[in-house]
């Protein structure tokens, strides 16, 4: 295991990040333990939670799982969506972020949160009241730093420069979806985060389980997520995504290695990446995602998968600036 520093800071995060969300729901409390478990004895020091996750059961089980290592951790949460059914137990605004974060250190059992995302830019509430309250929990040390996740690039350098102007603490690491279907992020996401040295830890590195090797065009499994999960499955309803799934099994026969391995390795070798956030329901299918470091990621392999799926377009939708024929190059 290799360790990166996370954004501005001299805090040393794992190059692998396990993600708890299914902490108490697909796997009970004995399978969470086992994945727990076997992170640890991987090298992984870098655990991705949220309050929504299972209501609260995953920060619980998380908490009881950290006791005995906690400040040898570093252990993130999140404020945004709804915990209750109260109007104000939503957003970013402070009164719903100082009460949600008490609740999550609660069941986390800890004095403080090492990162705290907002889950989604707050459309209703000035970025200055959230960041503002967010840079009180880090002055009372409630959390050390702060992220974002599932912000648009604009979104987060309008925070940077807010918390710059104001001498706030800012994001130093933000959290985008990004694998071999989902490629978004490639166009100003991730190079915003190597410009401004941000931290990223991806989610979602396996498209759901789209890029398990359990999909192809006429092929799915009786059960998973994009099966039983309607937000899941809309969200990679593209049928071109089930072609690219196929290919990429084909590609890991020829590796000799799981296409759950192949994918993670493609998301973990892009520059801006710190750190994939990799999950299962249970210990046996956490193990090819772990195997995801034994992947020697050439620039030759780097380049197979890439072809795989489309390349998104650039910011501007000038394509021909990737080509010789353009106005030329400085």
């Amino acid at each position: 295991m290799k360790y990166k520093l996370l954004g501005k800071t001299g805090v040393e995060v794992s190059e692998l990040c396990l993600g708890t969300m299914s902490f108490g729901g697909a796997a009970d409390k004995e399978e969470s333990s086992k994945m727990f478990n076997a992170s640890r004895d991987a090298g992984i020091n870098f655990f991705d939670c949220a309050n929504v996750y299972e209501k609260g059961l995953s920060e619980e089980i998380l908490g009881n799982l950290i006791s005995g290592s906690r400040d040898q951790l570093v252990i993130t949460s999140k404020v945004y969506f709804p915990m209750g059914g109260d109007v104000n137990s939503r957003g970013g605004s402070r009164k719903h972020i100082m009460s949600a974060v008490h609740e999550s250190l609660r069941r986390l059992k800890t004095d403080y949160i090492d990162i705290y995302f907002l889950h989604r830019f707050d459309d209703f509430t000035p970025i200055e009241e959230t960041l503002r309250a967010m840079d009180d929990l880090v002055s009372s040390g409630k959390i050390l730093y702060l992220g974002a996740s599932n912000f648009a690039a604009w979104q987060i350098a309008k925070a940077l420069g807010v918390s710059e102007k104001n001498g706030w603490s800012r994001f130093e690491c933000i959290q985008p979806m990004y694998n071999l279907v989902k490629r978004q992020a490639e166009v100003e996401i991730l190079p915003m985060a190597l410009s401004e040295e941000v931290s990223v830890i991806s989610y979602s590195p396996l498209g759901g389980g789209l890029l398990s090797g359990k999909y192809g065009v006429n092929k799915q499994p009786k059960d998973g997520r994009l099966i039983e999960n309607k937000m899941y499955a809309e969200r990679y309803s593209d049928p071109n995504m089930y072609q690219i799934a196929e290919n990429l099994i084909l590609l890991a026969k020829e590796q000799n290695c799981s296409p759950i391995s192949l994918a993670i390795a493609w998301v973990a070798s892009h520059p801006a990446i710190t750190a994939p956030i990799i999950g299962g329901r249970n210990a046996e299918q956490l193990e090819p995602s772990l195997k995801s470091l034994d992947i020697s990621m050439n620039e030759e392999l780097h380049n197979l998968i890439s072809r795989l799926s489309p390349e998104p377009p650039l910011a501007t939708d000038r394509n021909e600036e990737n080509t010789e024929f353009n106005y030329g190059q400085r």
